[in-house]
């Protein structure tokens, strides 16, 4: 197993929740119900100050030298995409902190497992985000997302390599379960959140 091998397979075995993540359905779940541009950039801008946090709480604690450098890199780089996203929402605005994908990345304190879940296996899934919002918006924020989602297929390949280094034999399964489970419950967020969603408008009706 190597890097790349790693995130092919992560790919191929999550393809079904993967696809999920890459429908116009995300765009209705991200917005609780709601896919204007207001709220999704808001859910953005939540979502890369959340990473944010997580980044430089692990930069705080991690022993590892090339993966605390890695986690500081990632936290200003989050700092700075929720900066960019945040400029595109009306004053006032206060960023969320949290949600069960952070709750779970913050409860990692093995380098593998860190590397593993907050850059490979949270980045595969805000791939798919990006895509969506660049689909959605025009001119100049859908710039701003490409521009988000290619920095984040750099932090992918970053993690990617951080892997290689790092595992060897049972390293590899560690590093596979963590991020699995990183996109089973971005999986399982998005499926929730949909269905209160959907439960609203039923309710409405």
């Amino acid at each position: 197993m190597d890097g790349d091998a790693f995130r092919d397979r992560l790919e191929r075995e999550h393809a079904e929740k993967l696809d999920a993540l890459d429908s116009p359905e995300l765009l209705v779940a991200l917005a609780e119900g709601n896919p204007t541009p207001p709220p999704l950039l808001e859910a953005a801008a939540n979502s890369e100050h959340a990473a944010q946090r997580t980044f430089e709480q692990w930069a705080e604690t991690e022993q590892d030298a090339a993966a605390r450098d890695a986690f500081e890199d990632s936290a200003q780089q989050e700092q700075r995409h929720y900066q960019l996203v945040a400029t595109e929402l009306p004053p006032g605005y206060e960023p969320a902190d949290g949600g069960p994908l952070h709750a779970y990345l913050r409860g990692r304190e093995e380098t593998i497992q860190r590397v593993a879940t907050g850059m490979v296996g949270r980045s595969l899934v805000s791939l798919r985000t990006h895509a969506r919002l660049i689909e959605y918006f025009e001119g100049e924020r859908a710039a701003l997302f490409v521009e988000l989602r290619d920095e984040t297929e750099a932090t992918l390949h970053t993690g990617v390599s951080l892997l290689d280094t790092l595992c060897t034999g049972e390293g590899w399964d560690r590093a596979e379960m963590a991020a699995s489970y990183v996109i089973r419950v971005a999986h399982e967020d998005y499926v929730d959140s949909l269905a209160a969603t959907e439960g609203e408008e039923s309710s409405e009706s």
